[in-house]
């Protein structure tokens, strides 16, 4: 099911959202080495009690969350995005079987959702232009992002959900807007060999760790998936000191 939230946590949060969770280096282990991690049983067979799925805590969200340089963060709007957010940290405590320390979970989406608009605010400052050739190339990765065929069918679904095209097409716009801010401030981030051998390790060595018996693919065999971790790495760090530049610069107040 795609959320509501989907699109407005997706703008210019890489790194944030990715830091939040525990950090990057882990999703290429995951995608290639425990392909079906959130499908299996936690330890303890198909019988195990598993622990009941906890509730969002939303007592005392504040009318405004936070203000960025005049711009507000709305409690509706930080309580829609810690309900999407919080069900998905739910999912990954019950198979883990931690504790969501959801006062860390609110802080951690708030300085998210504070970045989102120093980006969003940048992006229009500059004046960048999205256009269609671009809004519908990244309408066709959410759709696939999403198990979905074409950018049509995620507009239906998302329709079907209440939210309206022209609301889709304004946050996509806002994203290749923002997408063109981070790719500037990356420069260029295709890796080198060394560094693609350098995550190559790291990889195995998580593995390693992990105790994991399944035989990690070849290097060359893994090489795409590198190339993508590794350039999305350096996007977020981009990210990471592009905001931290904003934030400096700006007048922020977040009132949890």
């Amino acid at each position: 099911m795609i959320k509501k939230w989907f699109l407005g946590l997706s703008l210019g949060t890489s790194l944030i959202v990715l830091s939040a969770c525990g950090g990057a280096d882990e999703s290429i282990e995951n995608e290639n080495t425990q392909p079906e991690t959130e499908q299996q049983a936690p330890s303890g067979g198909e019988n195990a009690a598993q622990p009941e799925m906890p509730e969002p805590d939303l007592e005392g969200v504040p009318e405004v969350v936070a203000e960025v340089n005049g711009e507000e963060v709305s409690k509706e709007e930080f309580e829609t995005a810690y309900t999407g957010q919080f069900q998905q940290a739910a999912m990954q405590a019950q198979m883990s079987g931690q504790e969501i320390d959801q006062d860390q979970l609110k802080n951690q989406l708030a300085e998210s959702m504070v970045g989102q608009k120093l980006l969003v605010q940048e992006a229009e400052n500059q004046e960048l232009t999205a256009s269609d050739k671009e809004v519908d190339e990244t309408l066709e990765q959410l759709a696939q992002q999403n198990g979905l065929e074409s950018k049509d069918e995620f507009l239906t679904a998302l329709s079907e959900q209440g939210m309206a095209e022209d609301e889709v097409m304004s946050q996509v716009e806002t994203q290749v807007k923002v997408d063109q801010l981070i790719a500037e401030a990356a420069g260029d981030t295709k890796p080198s060999n060394e560094e693609l051998k350098a995550a190559y390790e790291q990889v195995k060595a998580q593995q390693e760790q992990m105790g994991s018996e399944e035989e990690l693919p070849a290097f060359d065999e893994l090489k795409p998936e590198l190339e993508e971790q590794v350039k999305m790495q350096k996007e977020n760090e981009a990210t990471k000191t592009l905001v931290a530049e904003l934030r400096e610069k700006g007048d922020v107040t977040i009132n949890l």
